[in-house]
């Protein structure tokens, strides 16, 4: 009985470890782009590295795999316009040096802008 008891808890062990989705890097164009998956298998995030810091574009996904936000880095700096997407409502945030400088909410009732 115990060797059934304990051949159940590694397969179970084996399954849900399997669950576990790496990430995937590749080269392009002299960076390194990489995938991050949930574990259901659709993509959480994905962009680009240079010289070890984020670089370029960078979007992010719910589970669901709708978008979740999207913007841009300069060497690991958060810079321009970035979108993010919350239920019905989108804010657009300006970032000048890796800073807020402005932030526009669109909602379908009403644009708000906050300086």
């Amino acid at each position: 009985m115990k060797k059934i008891i304990i051949a159940v808890m590694l397969l179970s062990a084996g399954v849900l470890s399997a669950q576990n989705v790496k990430p995937k890097h590749e080269i392009q164009d002299q960076m390194v782009k990489s995938t991050y998956y949930y574990d259901n298998g659709q993509v959480k995030q994905e962009g680009f590295y240079k010289n070890g810091k984020l670089h370029g574009n960078w979007t992010a996904y719910n589970e669901d795999g709708t978008k979740q936000s999207m913007g841009e880095y300069n060497n690991g700096m958060k810079t321009g316009k970035w979108l993010f997407w919350t239920g019905s409502v989108l804010n657009e945030v300006d970032y000048a040096d890796s800073r807020i400088a402005e932030v526009k909410k669109w909602s379908k009732d009403a644009i708000v802008s906050n300086k």
